[in-house]
Parts: structure tokens; C-alpha cells; sequence
């Protein structure tokens, strides 16, 4: 899962201005750099926004208690309302985010940089790796991000991170790179670039950028005592968030990736001195899966895996990263040390079980639908002069008076309370409950989805040129 615990808690031009600038005795060269950088920053950033997207998602799982994300549902609410962040990746209308942003999910919105609203489907997710693959039409070509090598990426390097920090909208925070291939126990695989770039609630699921416009990362995780950005930020490095995409959207391809079937760790310097090798270095193997591509290629428990298809790795991470990016049915050479000796092993890589594939990987819900009520959850009583002096409602305000709203009713998560008093729907105004219900009735026939409702929150004045005086909700009236 995301981290989040209490202790601890996912060029050249520029030379040739300063050089043209000095020689006609301009200003001193630090200004000049100062303004440059500033200005060459904010037309990056500029270009970069409109291939971020927002995400809410509705779910009937638990409040989210993964820091990145938010949620603003009431919390008698048997649904919730939570929002992440996304990235375009394919002009068709492809969005990258992680994989904890719409676990559960039985609905899911998009919201572009221009503020349009569109569902969203799920593609792909991998809870392996914590990545997500969603894909919306938007009735038009939209812009895509381009890919940075994350293997090029250095501690001390600049980046931006974008998102949807405490779901306020589109954000933006600077910082570099603090630290390479951090493992903080999120999944089997960790490899995270560490930021001190801020990645708040809503963060989930957007990118992180260098400073000539890639992704080198998928911020996904942050560790901090408060549950808020302490300079502690994680992203998904793109190389890895890349190939796992890219199988996400190939048909011809196993979504499922490739499997060794042996339980492995790590080889501590203790262990490595008790096997008489002190300088062993690789993934000991724990125990065989009966009947898989370990067992079958002869691999034994008590090996020690020196090299997978002839490369050495930095830790166990990285061979199951190995391991699962590359194709089932693929042949590879594993080197493993056994009884002081080097052997080498071919072994078959098969598919990952479908029952443990499961188990870690769920998938977006498709036939959870809201149950709307013909009341839309609402109880309502006519405004008299009693309830208006009861209620601190101005005496010429004319509408309906809420007398309660359902808990997890759309109405409640618009944020209607009772004391409310609802104006109008649509273009007419109504002062009675059966008016109200006429109006919702009228709607449904037209074959509307949402109604507009103007709503006088309580004890608000009615003159609408009054701060906090009537506001438009839309409200959904109709199942999808």
C-alpha cells in the first residue's frame, strides 16, 4: 500500500544570451541568468499543464487512508468520493495514474486542464507495480506527455511534480531528486525516486517532470508523520511505469506478466558468512513453487541467484522487476550459486497465476450503479412563516424547506443539509413538495441524468448579490 505511517509515514542558448548581453554591457550576468531560468521554467510549465488531468473517483470501499489521495465524502456515507491525479500518455485519450487511485471504483471522472468532465474506463491495473491505465474520449486529440529515461535521472537533478494536491486543482511544486531505488515496503518491487518536490493529498497519479518536460516518474506515495508533504515525496520511475503501459495497451499481450514461481530474498552479509561465502552477493532462493518454471528448470531451495539471463542485480527487487518485465513463454539463463559452485540453469518463464494475479490486482467494479430514489433522499415541508422564524430564513424567501437529507445520497454529498431551502429546479421555481417532485419527474422524462437545483444554504440571506446567497447544484436523478 501507498505509505503513510505515523512514525515515519508515496542549455546552450541560454549561454549565447548571456554572452550577447554582456558584450553590449547589459546587466551583470546573475540577473540576466535569474530572469531567463524564471521565464524558460514558467513557459515549461505552462506547456506541460494541459496533459494533467484530474481523477474522482466514486467507490464503495472505506474512506482512503493512503495520504495521496483525498476524500470528501461524509463519513456515514455507504459511498465515497475521492480524487487523484493522472497524466496523458496517448493522444486517443489515454490517462496514467496508480492503481490505489481507482481500486473499488464503480465510477470514475476525468477532469481536464480546461475543466471538461469525462468518464473513464479502466484499461488496465497492475497492483504489482501500483499503475492504472484509463482511457477517456474526449471527443478531440489531447496532448500526451514524452517519456524521460529514468535511468538517466541523478540525485541532485531538478523535477516538478503535478497533480491534484488536496484536490484543490491542478498544482504545481518544485524540488530535486534526494534519493535512487528506495524500497519502503509498498510493493515486491520497490525502486521509487525519492523527491523533496511537494506531494500532498490528490498527488496520486501524476507525474513527475525534469526540467526539459519528460516523466521520469509517477508520484505515488509520500512518508510523513502529519499524513502531509514533509519532504518525503515517491515516484514510480517512468522506464518501469513505461513497460508496464505499454503491455496495458497491447491486445496481442498477456496483461498478466511473466513468472519465475520461486519465493526469494535477500542474501544479508550474515547469511552470506554462514554459507562459508562472504562475499556472496544475489537472492537467495526460500523455497520452489511444485510444477513451475523454477522447479522445472532444476532451482533448488538454498540456491543463491547470481545472474538472471546473464546480468547481475543490486537486490532481490530488482530481479523480480526483471522478472516481471519480461514476457511469459520467454527463455532465460539464470546463474546460481550451489554448494560453492556456479550452474546455470534455463528456465521457461510462465504466466502469473491467475489466483495470486487476483488476489493482488483488483480490478474496477462495472455493475455498481447508485440507487436513486424518487425523492432523490430528500424530505421536504412548504416554507411557512413559522418555519422561517424557526429556521432563520429571511421572511420574503420563497422555496421549499429541507427537513432531511439520506445518508450516501448524492444530495448529501453535494453538500444539501437540512435547513437548506431549494429555490427552483431547472428554470422553475417551487414551493411545495409536490412541485419539487413534478419538476424531478419532468426531468426524467426529458431523459436527463442530473437536475440543476438552486439551493439557499440555511440561514443565508436570498438576495443572491449577498455573499453565500443561493448557489446551482446538479444532481443526479436518474441511474446510468
Amino acid at each position: 500500500m501507498p505509505m503513510w505511517r505515523p512514525d515515519i509515514i508515496r542549455h546552450s542558448a541560454r549561454v549565447l544570451v548571456l554572452a550577447a548581453v554582456v558584450l553590449a554591457g547589459g546587466p551583470a550576468p546573475s540577473a540576466v541568468a535569474r530572469e531567463t531560468t524564471s521565464t524558460s521554467q514558467a513557459e515549461l510549465i505552462r506547456g506541460l499543464l494541459p496533459s494533467v488531468v484530474n481523477i474522482t473517483i466514486r467507490s464503495g470501499a472505506a474512506q482512503p487512508s493512503d495520504p495521496t489521495m483525498v476524500s470528501d465524502s461524509q463519513s456515514d456515507s455507504p459511498y465515497k468520493v475521492a480524487v487523484g491525479s493522472g497524466f496523458v500518455i496517448d493522444p486517443s485519450g489515454l490517462i496514467a495514474t496508480n492503481w490505489h487511485v481507482v481500486t473499488d471504483a464503480f465510477e470514475i471522472v476525468v477532469t481536464l486542464s480546461d475543466g471538461t468532465r469525462v468518464p473513464a474506463a479502466v484499461v488496465g491495473a497492475w497492483r504489482v507495480v501500483d499503475l492504472a491505465l484509463l482511457k477517456v474520449d474526449a471527443g478531440h486529440a489531447l496532448q500526451a506527455v514524452r517519456w524521460g529515461d529514468s535511468h538517466a535521472v541523478q540525485i541532485g537533478d531538478p523535477v516538478l511534480a503535478m497533480g491534484n494536491a488536496f484536490g484543490v486543482g491542478l498544482s504545481v511544486s518544485a524540488g530535486i531528486v534526494s534519493a535512487l531505488n528506495r524500497n519502503i515496503g509498498d510493493s515486491l518491487v520497490d525502486e521509487f525516486i525519492q523527491t523533496d518536490a511537494a506531494i500532498n493529498h490528490g498527488n496520486s497519479g501524476g507525474p513527475l517532470f525534469n526540467l526539459q518536460g519528460d516523466v521520469i516518474g509517477v508520484n505515488s506515495a509520500i512518508i510523513s508523520p502529519t499524513a502531509a508533504n514533509s519532504g518525503l515525496g515517491f515516484a514510480i520511475p517512468s522506464d518501469e511505469a513505461q513497460y508496464v503501459f505499454q503491455r496495458m495497451m497491447d491486445p496481442a499481450g498477456s496483461e498478466r506478466p511473466a513468472w519465475l514461481g520461486a519465493k526469494i530474498q535477500a542474501v544479508t552479509p550474515e547469511m552470506a558468512a554462514a554459507m562459508g561465502a562472504p562475499q556472496l552477493r544475489g537472492a537467495l532462493v526460500a523455497w520452489v513453487l511444485p510444477g513451475e518454471a523454477a522447479e522445472k528448470a532444476g532451482m533448488i531451495a538454498g540456491d543463491v541467484i547470481l545472474r538472471f539471463d546473464g546480468k547481475t542485480f543490486p537486490d532481490e527487487r530488482a530481479l523480480l522487476r526483471a522478472t516481471t518485465m519480461r514476457k511469459p513463454g520467454e527463455q532465460v539463463v539464470i546463474t546460481v550459486w550451489r554448494d560453492g559452485q556456479q550452474i546455470e540453469l534455463t528456465a521457461t518463464l510462465e504466466v502469473w497465476p491467475k489466483t495470486i494475479w487476483e488476489r493482488n490486482t483488483a480490478t474496477v467494479l462495472p455493475t455498481v450503479h447508485l440507487t436513486v430514489p424518487e425523492d432523490l433522499g430528500l424530505t421536504v415541508a412548504e416554507l411557512t412563516d413559522a418555519l422561517r422564524a424557526a429556521n432563520g430564513i429571511a421572511a420574503d424567501a420563497k422555496g421549499v424547506l429541507v427537513t432531511g437529507v439520506a445518508p450516501g445520497s448524492d444530495a448529501a454529498q453535494q453538500g444539501v443539509a437540512t435547513g437548506d431551502v431549494l429555490v427552483q429546479v431547472g428554470p422553475r421555481r417551487v414551493q411545495s413538495a409536490e412541485a419539487l417532485l413534478g419538476e424531478i419527474d419532468r426531468a426524467r422524462k426529458e431523459g436527463r441524468k442530473f437536475g440543476l437545483f438552486m439551493v439557499l444554504p440555511k440561514a443565508q440571506p436570498v438576495d443572491i448579490s449577498q455573499f453565500g446567497g443561493p448557489k446551482w447544484i446538479a444532481l443526479r436523478i436518474a441511474v446510468d
